[in-house]
């Protein structure tokens, strides 16, 4: 179809250099496609750099400890991408003796692999017909052939790929589907577009309609929810710090934080203190307590802000759950407590 073949060709002479793409390791491309899930190419190379140099093979990955895993990951925000990665490369060794799918079907067995991320690994390194859709191939298509459904509803999901599919050439599957989003990601953007220099200018319905910034068409988005967040930085008089793994499923599973006092609004120092909690973590008379961020440090996540208070709560005792302020580093966070800890020059 002159559709894939323009989009293959245009590839062949600007496709952007990345490491991923040097290779048909199946490892190294599941690797990059998990990291690069709800994350901007330039913010995930390094991590694949990282993540490649400590682990250059799958069975260095599984054999890590996940807190290691975590540490490295430290930054790049989703962190169940991190669970499910080292989840997988378990799976990979111990069940499947070391031998990384080579199929679709096999491959959606790995445990955060979604369609999109079976299609692309399948087509890049096995060459199987499967056609990826993300981001930047929605709003390729529904600019192209003029569709107007929102792309974000269930309902449009199936019509995509079906397209998608049928738009598959006949040989080299995977160089194509990189095409598409390469193409989606630097001439076909979300704004900005580069319409001057589009292969695909003459027959495009959102250029001739002059609806390029109406399409794709979005749905309303999912309303924020707030919640505000109260740390308690315990500081011993030993020079230790209490901190405590999250373990229940929520945002950051996993990761390390302080004892938190979470709250349906903003509070002053004597509403905290004059929380049962509190005073069952810290006792009356054994403590002083300092606000360190006037006004709430807002961390923004996909769907909830979080507003978060500091408290620094000078302890004149042994601090429970505490660790050597020393090896506070070494402790896999969230980007909203590392902030913290280089600010507080902890």
């Amino acid at each position: 179809m002159d559709f894939s073949n323009k989009l293959t060709n245009w590839y062949k002479n600007n496709q952007r250099s990345f490491p991923w793409r040097n290779t048909q390791n199946p490892y190294h491309i599941w690797l990059s496609e998990i990291i690069l899930q709800q994350t901007k190419t330039a913010q995930g190379l390094p991590y694949y750099v990282k993540f490649i140099k400590k682990y250059p093979e799958i069975k260095q990955l599984a054999q890590a400890n996940e807190e290691e895993i975590l540490k490295l990951w430290q930054g790049l925000g989703y962190y169940s991408r991190a669970r499910n990665l080292h989840y997988s490369a378990k799976f990979v060794v111990d069940k499947l003796h070391g031998v990384f799918p080579n199929n679709y079907k096999d491959l959606l067995d790995l445990k955060g692999v979604g369609d999109y991320t079976a299609s692309a690994i399948a087509s890049i390194c096995f060459d199987e017909k499967c056609a990826v859709v993300d981001g930047n191939v929605y709003r390729v298509l529904s600019r192209y052939f003029g569709i107007e459904i929102p792309i974000n509803s269930t309902k449009v999901i199936k019509e995509f790929k079906q397209l998608a599919q049928k738009l598959l050439p006949n040989k080299e599957i995977g160089l194509y589907n990189q095409a598409i989003m390469d193409f989606g990601a630097t001439i076909c953007t979300p704004k900005k577009t580069k319409c001057d220099s589009c292969i695909l200018q003459d027959s495009c319905f959102a250029l001739q309609k002059k609806k390029v910034n109406i399409l794709p068409i979005k749905t309303a988005k999912t309303k924020i929810k707030k919640r505000y967040f109260n740390y308690l930085v315990i500081l011993s008089n030993k020079n230790h710090i209490s901190i405590r793994k999250r373990t229940h499923k929520d945002i950051w599973q996993h990761l390390y934080e302080f004892p938190l006092i979470e709250t349906d609004k903003e509070i002053n120092t004597k509403q905290l203190s004059d929380k049962e909690i509190f005073q069952k973590w810290i006792p009356k008379n054994t403590h002083t307590i300092t606000l360190f961020n006037t006004k709430p440090v807002v961390h923004k996540l996909s769907h909830q802000h979080i507003y978060t208070k500091f408290w620094i709560v000078k302890y004149n005792h042994s601090v429970t759950d505490s660790i050597s302020i020393n090896q506070l580093k070494n402790y896999p966070v969230s980007t909203l407590i590392n902030n913290f800890i280089t600010e507080f020059n902890l």
